[in-house]
């Protein structure tokens, strides 16, 4: 069998049981588990993650079976295209059919940010009382520590996470040449890139041209960051890159451990991305209003001078705008809310059979 065709019966063969390439197959072994569990210690709430999106078969199978409630936690949105606003699924088709029942029996549905969340209730009305905005926040045990004192020396922009071709690193890059090249601030500065370049542990090749062809310039690819080092990498920049993909409903999780830093945060984004709301009022914050690699530099050395310049009652005011998004916190009203209404038994969604989900 030639690799195409055993490509396409691979991922027939993933969708038999669930809609979802690679973790379809997941299924039957998630149901299995859950039902053991609860017939060793009974389940009063589960609270299913996603994605993969076949993770809420767990609290399906304990709902329809048991009658436990469940709590559909979207990281990630499963209709929705956060990058252009369009659908990922054919409307109707099967996953829209499935995501619907999981939806009408769900006690509660959460978001990690309000557009995604209104997206979803113009969508599902019917569930809009349900519905709750739950910010990915930050762990505080491995979030950076907040700087309070002005940088020396050559300056260290950083960034954590997933570059995919959806992000804008050719525009930052030709952004950073820029302004590198005047100096001042900017003088020495190098640009480190830790996290993924790709979504696999081997980097995608065109991304990794691209910054060894700004090695001069001093841009450079770091590699992964096991969590245990986050909080040091984080202490060795000056200033947070933020740099998303394009898209009304992006927001990125870093976004919060970027704030806790108290560092000078650039975002290289689109300006209307998700997370322009979280940044807004964050004292060292430098957007941009559009990518073109002159506006890129610009905000580029802006916040180098903050780097050098910003006093310790401006870096402390940056510490106390991330708490507010410490993850204990952005969890809390939930958390009680949930233990009410487990403490009250009150009525809940109408249970779904495990055939709704086929």
């Amino acid at each position: 069998m030639g690799p195409r065709q055993w490509r396409k019966r691979r991922t027939r063969l993933d969708q038999k049981d669930f809609p979802e390439t690679g973790y379809g197959p997941w299924r039957a072994r998630i149901e299995e588990a859950a039902l053991e569990i609860h017939a060793r210690r009974p389940v009063d709430l589960t609270v299913a993650t996603a994605n993969p999106n076949v993770d809420f078969c767990a609290a399906a199978v304990l709902n329809a079976e048991h009658g436990v409630p469940f709590v559909m936690d979207y990281r990630d949105a499963w209709m929705l295209d956060v990058f252009d606003g369009g659908l990922l699924h054919e409307e109707g088709g099967r996953a829209d059919r499935i995501e619907r029942s999981l939806l009408a029996g769900a006690s509660e549905v959460w978001f990690v940010n309000n557009p995604i969340r209104e997206w979803h209730v113009k969508r599902h009305p019917e569930v809009a009382p349900r519905m709750h905005v739950v910010a990915n926040g930050y762990d505080p045990d491995f979030a950076p520590t907040a700087r309070t004192d002005a940088s020396t020396g050559p300056l260290t922009f950083g960034y954590i996470g997933t570059a995919s071709s959806k992000v804008p690193m050719k525009e930052f890059a030709e952004g950073w040449r820029r302004a590198r090249s005047r100096g001042g601030d900017m003088t020495d500065a190098r640009a480190q890139l830790w996290g993924y370049l790709g979504f696999y542990s081997t980097p995608a090749p065109a991304l990794l041209k691209l910054v060894e062809e700004h090695d001069d310039d001093g841009l450079s690819y770091e590699g992964p960051v096991p969590k245990a080092r986050v909080r040091e990498v984080y202490d060795t920049f000056d200033v947070c890159l933020l740099i998303l993909g394009a898209g009304l409903y992006v927001t990125s999780g870093k976004v919060f451990e970027y704030a806790a830093s108290a560092l000078p945060i650039v975002s290289v984004h689109d300006p209307r991305n998700a997370a322009t709301d979280v940044l807004r009022e964050y004292p060292l914050w430098f957007a941009v209003d559009d990518l073109d690699p002159d506006t890129i530099a610009d905000a580029l050395i802006r916040a180098a001078h903050a780097a050098r310049t910003a006093d310790e009652a401006t870096r402390r005011a940056c510490a106390d705008f991330a708490r507010r998004y410490a993850r204990d916190l952005q969890m809390g009203p939930r958390v009680r809310a949930l233990r009410e209404m487990v403490a009250s038994n009150g009525s809940q969604p109408e249970t779904h059979t495990k055939e709704a989900q086929r």
